[in-house]
């Protein structure tokens, strides 16, 4: 018997914080029971309480007894296997993760989540739950990479439990239907149980994948409303929900999950941006984590050349493990007391500091600005890569932001200018990018709220490359600082109001320089005109 699995709520949780309305969850639940879905996974289990999470995060017995079940549905949580093998005793955390046994618990199925390296660890926990009368299946991650003989080995160590399924997750949505088999027959002359998979929709290829391992033996397989999931999402359910109809020959019933879908998850989609593109295809065909992908087109201060960038430079140093120290927001990253090796008051001591934003006003305005850098000589101070002028005519560079630094590494290595930049602190991989460049290494810490400028490393309250160089300014104590190609952004840009905020900031900040836009600017600078300059 084939088994269709919905986790929606579970792996759809990662855009919300699992918190899905009530009223919400109750259509799902019918719907589900329409469609001919067996199993909703409703959540996770976990013993982690960081930030705010909504009840799907913890899917607990009480939460699901507040929930009206269809008859015909099996309920369903997850674990991450990680939080079987960490610093809490793995039976600790079960009974904790478990407080109830299956006879008196909503709960019937529970799967757990791990790595490769995890899954011997955590394997003891099928025998706790079997025990405990709970169904228990385990979703192998990071598989399509391994060779024959690891899987095999994989296969014979899940022998020696009474799991009810071994699934295995096609993680980087990098597999094709042929691959799946592969697999599936690596996993088979070992592994003699029922099987599952779990696919993901880089290459567009997820309901492809999952009906190839139906064809191939599988009995187990997921789906998401919408293919709501981390990067590009899932094997979509409304479609599978389909074909598994077909194979069994039984009519479903899709008029309320296509209900479903035009009043809450189109609309949830739309605002959330989960499904399949040209990025994330491009890592799936690279083998790149997708939520490289993600955190970047969260982010509306990267462009369509920093994400190809990115992946390009992933492509060619592997970027199979998300780490937070490749790809980084600076909240996780610029960590501890801020280091550097250089001073910027040999060059910016008493100088006027013309700041080179990246917004069209320096090409607008290009001959003005070179005209007044050429008689008035300021100290010239690129933001990035911005090329808008005479190169000749910038004396300087800088660049703070991992993301960006990924992303433009090619562009530096050729540009003429020293580059000003937390070297010490940067990842490896993002200084090994850098070659032979010459960098001035001036430190950098953030910290919400804060400016602070010392003489070889500064505080600033967000990585945005423009606070770090007006700290650089500060520090040197610079006379002043003109800014241009400062446009600024629409009012419903949140750029906008970011960047509203942290000048504000800087201009309250004890030490602060007087800044002068010398082209249009939407933000509340004291402006003056290059033109008469």
């Amino acid at each position: 018997m084939n088994f269709l699995l919905d986790c929606t709520f579970r792996d759809g949780g990662y855009y919300n914080a699992w918190d899905f309305h009530p009223e919400l969850i109750h259509q799902y639940l019918d719907a589900m029971q329409a469609a001919g879905v067996d199993v909703v996974e409703l959540g996770f289990r976990t013993l982690k309480n960081q930030g705010f999470q909504g009840p799907c995060a913890f899917t607990t017995d009480e939460f699901i007894r507040s929930l009206t079940i269809p008859s015909g549905l099996t309920v369903g949580v997850m674990v991450n296997g990680n939080e079987l093998v960490s610093e809490v005793p793995q039976q600790e955390a079960l009974e904790r993760l478990f407080p109830n046994a299956a006879e008196d618990s909503p709960v019937v199925l529970v799967r757990i989540a791990c790595h490769v390296h995890e899954f011997e660890e955590a394997l003891p926990a099928v025998t706790w739950l079997k025990e405990r009368g709970y169904q228990v299946g385990f979703n192998l991650m990071q598989v399509a990479d391994r060779t024959e003989e690891e899987v095999k080995a994989l296969a014979r160590l899940a022998n020696a439990y009474p799991m009810d399924s071994l699934y295995f997750a096609d993680s980087m949505g990098s597999m094709s239907p042929n691959q799946a088999a592969q697999i599936i027959q690596w996993f088979r002359s070992e592994w003699k149980g029922a099987m599952g998979i779990h696919t993901h929709d880089n290459l567009g290829l997820a309901l492809s994948n999952t009906l190839r391992a139906l064809d191939e033996g599988v009995t187990w397989v997921d789906s998401t409303v919408t293919g709501m999931g981390r990067g590009p999402g899932n094997a979509r359910t409304e479609e599978l929900a389909i074909e598994m109809a077909e194979r069994r020959g039984k009519p479903v019933n899709m008029v309320p999950l296509m209900v479903l879908l035009r009043e809450h998850f189109k609309p949830m989609q739309a605002h959330y941006g989960w499904g399949t593109n040209p990025y994330y295809y491009l890592a799936g065909k690279y083998g790149i984590h997708p939520t490289y992908i993600q955190e970047m087109l969260s982010d509306s201060r990267y462009s369509e050349e920093d994400v190809l960038a990115v992946i390009e430079h992933l492509r060619v140093e592997g970027g199979k493990k998300f780490s937070l120290n490749t790809l980084d927001a600076a909240r996780h990253f610029y960590r501890g007391d801020p280091t550097g090796q250089w001073s910027p008051k040999k060059r910016f001591a008493g100088r006027d500091v013309l700041l080179l934003g990246t917004g069209p006003g320096v090409a607008r305005h290009r001959e003005a600005l070179e005209r007044y850098i050429r008689d008035c000589k300021p100290l010239v101070l690129a933001l990035n890569t911005q090329s808008a002028i005479d190169a000749e005519l910038i004396d300087l560079r800088v660049a703070c932001h991992p993301v960006r630094l990924l992303a433009d590494c090619e562009s530096h290595t050729r540009l003429p200018q020293p580059l000003i930049t937390p070297y010490s602190m940067l990842p490896t991989d993002v200084r090994d990018s850098l070659g032979n460049k010459e960098v001035l290494d001036f430190g950098l810490n953030v910290q919400t709220d804060s400016f602070d400028f010392s003489e070889m490393h500064c505080t600033t309250p967000t990585s945005l490359v423009v606070a770090y160089a007006l700290a650089v300014a500060t520090s040197g104590e610079a006379s002043r600082i003109l800014m241009a190609g400062f446009d600024g952004y629409g009012a419903d840009d949140p750029r906008s109001r970011e960047m509203h905020q942290l000048l504000e900031q800087y201009q309250a900040a004890e030490g602060a320089l007087p800044m002068i836009a010398i082209t249009p600017t939407r933000y509340g600078l004291h402006s003056e005109s290059v033109y008469a300059l």
